[in-house]
């Protein structure tokens, strides 16, 4: 009788633990398969990666690629218009899947977010009108210098322009908006923020002053989801393999990935 009971209890125990181990195994990715939607963030207003084409639809290398990635997933792609300050919180919440939105790969952002391989690069710079004199960070002692919250723009210039006077806006429209208008005359972005603002203001007559930085950029997801993070994974290795991620990012920057990136 005695070891009756114990067999029972060690199966109940067994069939306990399965249900754990299986509980454990379920991830993210079964979860958008069963809902048939991918939820991925873009930060818009970000010129060449995510902005509003001439019908006010979001366009871009970012959507151009989450568009890919639903498709091959098979699954409707559902974009979530963020804000570049919000791209790691609005993970955090769970209100995304997956975020596209021209986020670099940092260590501080690994900490509490999970990346795939780059999927595509981002050079930073800094900008400004061509009659005041930059060549370095040190020629920014005394000059404001706007940029966009939370970026690598934001950490790098921080770190490295400790003279600097520095403007924060919450996104690249607003940064471009500012620039154009002459609230500011220096500021950090990317070449294609640079292309847009000497498109809106030629008068301005802004040019580049140097550049800051290449960062690679990675498709973001919330930690410990191991299979959506493989699924995204094999995803991008394909696609750069295909070449069909170095077509998408050509198509708008007019350049090939690097070859480091390219080659996965």
């Amino acid at each position: 009788m005695k070891a009756n009971r114990f067999i029972a209890r060690t199966c109940v125990t067994a069939l306990l633990l399965a249900g754990v181990v299986q509980g454990a195994l379920a991830d993210q990715l079964d979860d958008i398969k069963k809902a048939g939607v991918v939820r991925v963030a873009i930060a818009m207003g970000t010129p060449l990666f995510s902005y509003a084409d001439a019908n006010l639809k979001p366009a871009g290398s970012d959507v151009d690629t989450a568009a890919a990635l639903a498709k091959d997933l098979g699954v409707k792609l559902e974009l979530v218009q963020i804000t570049n300050a919000a791209r790691v919180p609005t993970l955090q919440a769970k209100r995304a899947d997956l975020v596209i939105a021209d986020l670099s790969i940092t260590p501080e952002r690994a900490k509490v977010v999970d990346f795939s391989i780059p999927y595509a690069v981002i050079t930073i710079i800094v900008g400004g009108t061509n009659n005041i004199k930059v060549k370095d960070y040190a020629d920014l002692d005394g000059k404001m210098i706007g940029l966009t919250r939370a970026t690598v723009n934001d950490t790098l210039t921080t770190q490295l322009a400790k003279g600097a006077q520095i403007q924060r806006y919450e996104d690249d429209a607003t940064l471009i908006t500012s620039m154009v208008t002459g609230q500011i005359d220096v500021f950090s972005s990317t070449p294609s923020n640079l292309q847009e603002m000497q498109r809106r203001a030629p008068g301005r007559h802004i040019e580049l002053k140097f550049e800051q930085k290449n960062f690679d950029l990675g498709i973001a997801m919330n930690k410990d989801e191991p299979k959506l993070k493989d699924w995204v994974n094999k995803w991008v290795s394909t696609n750069m393999k295909n070449g069909n991620l170095n077509a998408i990012y050509k198509k708008y920057h007019g350049r090939d990935l690097p070859e480091s990136v390219a080659k996965g």
